[in-house]
């Protein structure tokens, strides 16, 4: 579970009762599928057959270009998350984190699960200690892909919902006390 009981109104539209813009909505769904993306091979390594968590990626960029609906996008999200559901270890995080992407149109609050599942996935696809470097590693280049714009309050956000995100966004002492 990655979304949190109580709704944090910086995550929900204005037009829905929120204050998050639509060029702010946009940004943290860019920035979704930038982090699904990057673990997106640990999926096509396991499963090159399969193009549904590589069609939402596609489908949540659409939909910040206005080339295709909300439902659309959404749809998308939750074919890849059924590809995820028949396959495992990081081929699974990493479809799950495309599926997530995908529905950040929907529910904006999606976009720590792709950051969170594609965290999961680097972790999963090496052992021991590396599993923990690949984790550290993996939320390291997320944070510096993060748009000024919306930097603080997915790094606000990452610190609140933390624990119910598997504490993936612990990634070291020095990240803790920035974010």
């Amino acid at each position: 579970m990655i979304l949190p009981k109580d709704r944090d109104p910086r995550l929900i539209t204005i037009r829905r009762g929120g204050t998050l813009t639509d060029s702010d909505h946009r940004l943290l769904a860019l920035w979704a599928a930038a982090c699904a993306e990057h673990v997106l091979h640990l999926f096509e390594a396991v499963q090159p057959a399969d193009p549904r968590p590589r069609q939402a990626i596609e489908a949540i960029r659409a939909w910040t270009r206005g080339e295709i609906r909300m439902s659309e996008s959404r749809a998308a999200g939750g074919h890849a998350m059924a590809a995820a559901r028949v396959s495992s270890g990081a081929a699974r995080h990493a479809a799950f984190a495309a599926g997530q992407a995908a529905v950040v149109a929907h529910v904006a609050a999606h976009d720590l699960g792709a950051a969170a599942y594609a965290i999961k996935a680097a972790r999963a696809a090496t052992s021991g200690r590396a599993s923990e470097n690949a984790g550290r590693l993996e939320c390291h280049w997320q944070r510096d892909q993060l748009p000024d714009e919306i930097r603080e309050l997915v790094l606000d956000d990452q610190r609140l919902r933390n624990e119910i995100c598997w504490s993936v966004f612990d990634c070291c002492p020095a990240c803790t006390a920035r974010s």
